[in-house]
């Protein structure tokens, strides 16, 4: 794993992505630190954050995995991975962990915004404000495992193509969506027949990709036929609950809702775990994939 992860940081910065990553990471971070810092004299540092999380997450991201797999699969290199004497799991870990180390080196820079800030404050504050420093590497802390989680789901999608516009693309519209999840929860109707009928379409769809997936079309049908019947039992038995299930359920597992707390300074336990286990299971899922397409192949 070891040298996967040293091949793959080597890779970033000699193919200049790591250094228009990192760059253009600075930049947008350093734009909202003089505006809303240095010009407006605001102390609260998870304004920045705030402010770069959408092209952060539309176009940073996106751009910084595009080639994490999809560029092996395109040049047909993948071949060599999978009969490398390095188990599957090392490789996508090793590809993950360069990735994040990338990320790393970006946030630890931007780390020393506070300091460098607190110290200017002391000397020109006349009110006796300081930068609430919980706050400042909180927030950081949380938009660190935000992105850990968004880089996972990225390294995925990039896994499932050989292009690597079309991975920039696609985890740009999925990331998208689960950015503005919430907004567009508010939007969906509260009804229990609509949410019944949204559930019903997306089991049929989840069928059909499982059945793209696995190739096996009795395996796939079978399991689609099941869900349903316990979704229509489901519904007869617990018709109220299903009043507002999917706006519940979209706003509970939305990735941005849950950084708020740290943008408050409070150490959020559940969301640490809930970022963790959205980084390991698209990790788990990318190897997955990887080890379906191997024996395949």
């Amino acid at each position: 794993m070891l040298a996967i992860y040293k091949k793959e940081l080597h890779a970033y910065f000699t193919s200049m992505i790591g250094w228009v990553f990192i760059a253009f990471f600075l930049v947008m971070t350093g734009l909202y630190f003089v505006i809303y810092n240095l010009i407006n004299g605001v102390v609260n540092f998870s304004y920045i954050y705030d402010g770069i999380q959408m092209v952060f997450v539309f176009l940073l991201v996106p751009v910084l995995t595009m080639r994490s797999v999809a560029e092996e699969n395109r040049q047909k290199t993948d071949q060599l991975l999978y009969t490398a004497p390095v188990t599957v799991t090392k490789i996508i870990a090793g590809k993950y962990l360069a990735l994040i180390t990338l990320f790393g080196i970006a946030m630890l820079i931007v780390c020393t915004y506070p300091l460098l800030f607190s110290n200017l404050v002391s000397k020109v504050a006349a009110n006796g404000e300081t930068v609430d420093f919980a706050i400042a590497y909180g927030s950081t802390l949380g938009f660190f495992l935000l992105g850990a989680a968004y880089i996972a789901i990225g390294l995925f999608i990039s896994s499932l193509t050989e292009s690597q516009v079309i991975a920039a693309v696609a985890s740009g519209v999925i990331m998208i969506f689960t950015f503005l999840m919430t907004g567009i929860a508010s939007l969906l109707p509260a009804g229990s027949m609509f949410n019944f009928y949204f559930l019903a379409v997306l089991i049929l769809v989840l069928a059909i990709v499982l059945y793209f997936w696995i190739h096996n079309g009795w395996l796939a049908a079978g399991l689609g036929l099941a869900a349903e019947a316990v979704l229509v039992a489901s519904y007869l038995l617990f018709t109220d609950r299903f009043t507002s299930l999917i706006r519940n359920v979209l706003e509970s597992i939305s990735i941005t809702d849950r950084y708020s707390n740290f943008t408050l300074g409070v150490f959020d336990v559940s969301a640490l775990v809930y970022y963790l286990s959205v980084s390991f299971l698209f990790v788990f899922m990318t190897i997955q994939r990887i080890q379906k397409k191997r024996y395949n192949g």
